[in-house]
């Protein structure tokens, strides 16, 4: 009998560990991954990007949790040497019609208590000299970081602590009562006294298994990526983004320096057809018809059809996504770039077709479901474990200490 199991190996799966050792140093907790190794999925095959929680809605779990998460982020990677680096980005207006979208998010950052700075052409050049653009905003608290390795430095650390580790493990069905929690897996069956589900692609069928009704379907879109040629990568400096367009739901194409020092330019964002599916050809059935037999993505396609068509020729025209990166960085040419891992983000839908913007987390009777942890998530990962924790009902035969104190206190 375990106190807590966590289904899912990625970053919020080990901080939700993490912060579960703080709190119930006695509990007994396993966390199961259906991979061999952690970070597989979504954590593994990101940006890299500390964010510092400029875009996301005022008073949004995202907005609250990134601009917490990225100054936890940073001091956990010095505190356990983690590789990181707050370098700053740049986001750019590149006409006068982006000029009242990049005031809009000036304005919004300010309601997040973040610091930006608005900068002219000369400014902007000073910092990116190979830049396209007539003003733009600098974000000092962004930063770089391999996520990979926070998140196997926190599984070293939760074994250290006790915590049963159980990688090649997959969850077959789940039979949630009201005094404990049967996981059955493809090698035994887990009893628990609280379930909590970080399972990302595959969060709504686990939730589905625990027999909780919800309208929250994951629809899987694939953000694929290219990376500059090192003889070019002098024309990035740190991190250059685009002023995003507020009706589509993805920030848009934008140039990355990772902590390897290459330059990641990307994603796209197009709808895959397998929720694992890294390339371009990748099908799977069984995800296909869950997504096309939700009546949601017909309402969402049909509102986004425009937007959704400029990503899929992308996706199949190199020159067309080169031309994206022009807009920003003019000198980028067809052979300056090489295709490099894809990524697939786990998008949470309604059944009226709206993405769910907001971190998502439904409760069952003993347990809890994170059911839409897409970018900042990673940023966020150490405060969205604390808040797990702080969502789980007092566990009256475990001693509990003050250690956890969560950044916020959420309705």
């Amino acid at each position: 009998m375990y106190d807590f199991t966590i289904i899912g190996g990625g970053i919020v799966g080990l901080s939700t560990a993490y912060s579960l050792i703080k709190k119930y140093p006695a509990a007994k907790i396993a966390v199961i991954e259906k991979e061999k190794s952690w970070a597989s999925h979504q954590t593994g095959r990101n940006s890299g990007v500390i964010h510092s929680g400029v875009y996301y809605k005022p008073g949004s779990l995202k907005a609250k949790l990134a601009k917490q998460g990225a100054a936890s982020m940073v001091e956990f990677c010095k505190e356990h040497g983690v590789d990181h680096e707050v370098c700053g980005k740049v986001l750019v207006a590149t006409d006068n019609e982006e000029i009242p979208r990049m005031e809009k998010l000036h304005q919004n950052a300010h309601k997040n208590g973040l610091n930006v700075t608005k900068l002219n052409r000369e400014e902007l050049l000073e910092i990116e000299p190979h830049v396209n653009g007539i003003a733009g905003l600098k974000v000092s608290t962004t930063g770089i970081v391999d996520y990979k390795q926070v998140t196997e430095t926190l599984a070293r650390l939760v074994e250290e602590a006790g915590v049963d580790l159980l990688l090649g493990t997959k969850v077959m069905n789940i039979d949630e009562s009201s005094r404990e929690v049967f996981i059955d897996t493809d090698k035994k069956t887990i009893m628990s006294r609280f379930l909590i589900n970080c399972a990302g692609l595959h969060s709504d069928r686990l939730v589905k298994m625990a027999k909780i009704q919800t309208d929250v379907k994951i629809v899987p879109f694939r953000g694929e990526y290219f990376t500059l040629t090192e003889e070019k990568r002098h024309l990035v400096k740190g991190l250059i983004y685009p002023i995003p367009n507020p009706d589509f739901p993805f920030l848009g194409v934008h140039l990355t320096r990772m902590i390897d020092g290459s330059i990641h330019a990307g994603p796209n964002a197009v709808l895959s057809f397998k929720r694992e599916g890294y390339h371009k050809t990748a099908f799977h059935l069984k995800d296909t018809l869950d997504t096309i037999s939700f009546p949601g993505f017909w309402r969402m396609a049909g509102s986004n059809l425009q937007e959704g068509m400029k990503e899929m020729v992308r996706s199949f025209h190199k020159q067309t996504f080169v031309k994206s990166l022009q807009r920003l960085v003019p000198e980028i040419q067809v052979d300056d770039v090489v295709p490099t891992h894809a990524g697939v983000r786990a998008q949470a839908m309604l059944r009226d077709g709206r993405l769910v913007d907001d971190f998502y987390i439904i409760p069952g009777r003993k347990s809890i479901h994170v059911c839409n942890a897409p970018s900042p998530a990673a940023t966020a990962s150490l405060e969205i474990g604390k808040e797990i924790v702080h969502r789980i009902p007092p566990q009256d035969h475990l001693k509990a200490t003050d250690d956890l104190k969560p950044s916020l206190v959420t309705n």
